[in-house]
């Protein structure tokens, strides 16, 4: 059995921590930095958590390298089982060309570009962000609003201010999934204190993003539906995340977000000339004016039903007992290892959930698709093999970077750098958000933040008596507002609307907003650690 020291480095806690965050280091130093391909920076970081588990910490090598394979092992299944099934769907609605008609019916709910983008980039932006996410709303929603005649700059911009709010509850729940595997906590408890925290930021973003695209008058316009939009967004969200499923979180809110935003009698109200003539400076895509049936509309909203059927049908008691039953535990090989007091962790159990986990529901979802949308079998599959090719890079990043954090947790470095951190404090419940911050803003992803940084966090909080779930939450909640500077993103950004090589422009234009946001969920989140919010926690 390999026992966990907390001070393995001249039993000093200050050297250890600073040996441990060796890793995590060289990983943002490598992304932020260097600028290196994530997937070579997780490589990197991975081989340095290794050396300092085995060299410093003296856990032996087979353990070392099993709990690196555990770590990749869970990257692919269920993390990516779920990316791959949820962006197959996806590439199958572009080849049948029923995602341009999608594209159409948006653009014929409202001629005013306000209204446009709150249900382009925040409302189908978080249901692309729910069913894919990793890039694929800002790409998307960009390109959509450029063809409707948005300035390129302009649609940038608000598509990366919209992909904020769902990103924590991102690709079927992936974020919420990993922090509560690296922390140990429940799912249901870090979900639930997520879903009393971002939505919080749902009730600001649609008025932020009608303001970025008209301004003041835009604000003074266009307000009632924005609110309704946000309110409505944040309700859905809340109550999918505190008792329905986390993985269902944002379709829900995406879809009811865009029902009460269409209610609003203002919203179908044409706009006025001047409006029209000083937000949409581009060239408004002939496409839209093709005609579609009724019947192919339909089609084109049946993958995204069909996904809210299959989950929605998942959470019936009866159902989610059956499907629970085919997950599988298993001892890992290679691995016994014990906490600082001796108590065997988690990580030496290995848990399947092989038909009840999101990627296999959102699986079924993809072959009905396949039927309603008329794509013959020897063509689902081609789809769904180029996209495991479209996403290998995507792949090894995510494998690296969990195998890198399985290592940190089970050799005990991550628990080392907790009890230094504890010593802020009470600061610590403000400075944890900021650390989830980071870590998107250099690795672009809400999961691989958690993975990184979740267990460090739950530790810290422990020391210093506060709660874990909201400090393990805080570092989800706090990391979506770093999506919008990340090099991956303003880079996907720049790439979709033809503005290769002006990334700086658009952090420029982006980075107030995503400070200030960060400022008031460090402000929530303290406020949630003392009684003055204390009530908003389960």
């Amino acid at each position: 059995m390999y026992v966990q020291e907390l001070e393995p480095v001249a039993g000093s806690l200050g050297l250890s921590a600073l040996v441990a965050a060796l890793p995590l280091v060289i990983v943002l130093v490598l992304l932020g930095g260097v600028r290196m391909k994530a997937h070579l920076a997780g490589l990197t970081g991975l081989l340095a958590a290794v050396l300092v588990a085995w060299l410093a910490y003296g856990m032996p090598l087979d353990q070392t390298a099993s709990s690196a394979v555990q770590g990749a092992v869970f990257g692919i299944f269920p993390i990516l089982w779920i990316v791959v099934n949820a962006l197959w769907v996806y590439r199958m609605t572009v080849r049948t060309r029923h995602f341009d008609i999608l594209r159409r019916s948006f653009g014929r709910l409202s001629d005013d570009p306000r209204i446009q983008a709150l249900v382009v980039a925040f409302c189908f932006g978080a249901l692309l962000e729910a069913l894919a996410g990793f890039g694929a709303p800002v790409a998307i929603c960009s390109v959509m609003l450029v063809a409707l005649g948005f300035d390129p700059v302009r649609a940038a911009v608000v598509s990366l201010v919209a992909n904020t709010a769902p990103v924590a509850f991102g690709a079927m729940g992936t974020p919420v999934v990993t922090l509560a595997q690296v922390t140990g906590l429940p799912l249901d408890d870090v979900a639930s204190v997520v879903g009393r925290q971002t939505p919080l930021l749902a009730l600001v973003v649609p008025l932020l993003l009608v303001a970025l695209v008209d301004g003041r008058r835009g604000l003074r316009e266009t307000w009632a539906p924005a609110l309704a939009c946000g309110v409505a967004f944040a309700v859905a969200q809340f109550v999918a995340s505190n008792y329905v499923s986390a993985q269902l979180a944002d379709i829900g809110a995406a879809l009811l977000g865009a029902a009460a935003l269409v209610a609003v009698p203002h919203s179908r109200r044409p706009a006025a000339e001047p409006v029209r003539a000083a937000v949409l400076t581009g060239a408004r895509s002939e496409e839209l004016d093709e005609e579609d049936t009724g019947r192919e509309v339909v089609r084109a909203y049946a993958p995204y039903a069909l996904i809210v059927a299959v989950f929605s049908v998942a959470q019936i008691p009866a159902v989610k007992d059956w499907l629970a039953k085919a997950t599988q535990s298993y001892d890992w090989p290679f691995l016994d290892v014990a906490d600082p007091e001796g108590n065997p962790v988690g990580g030496n159990v290995f848990s399947l959930p092989i038909v009840s986990t999101g990627g296999t529901l959102v699986l079924f979802a993809g072959v009905a698709t396949a039927v309603v949308l008329g794509v013959h079998a020897r063509v689902a599959v081609r789809e769904w093999l180029a996209t495991v090719h479209e996403l290998r890079f995507a792949i090894l990043t995510v494998t690296s970077v969990l195998a890198l954090a399985y290592v940190m947790n089970l050799s005990g470095q991550a628990a080392t750098i907790g009890h230094f951190v504890a010593a802020a404090g009470a600061g610590l419940a403000f400075l944890s958000p900021v650390l989830g911050w980071f870590g998107v803003a250099v690795s672009g992803s809400d999961t691989s933040a958690n993975a990184l940084f979740g267990a460090l966090q739950v530790t810290a909080a422990r020391e210093s008596g506060l709660s874990p779930e909201l400090l393990a939450a805080a570092n989800s909640s706090g990391g979506v507002l770093g999506k919008m500077i990340s090099p991956q993103n303003l880079t996907i950004a720049c790439a979709a609307v033809g503005l290769a090589g002006r990334e700086g422009d658009l952090l420029r234009k982006v980075l107030p907003w995503s400070l200030g946001l960060l400022l008031v969920m460090c402000l929530i989140v303290v406020g949630q650690s003392t009684p003055v919010l204390g009530w908003m926690l389960p």
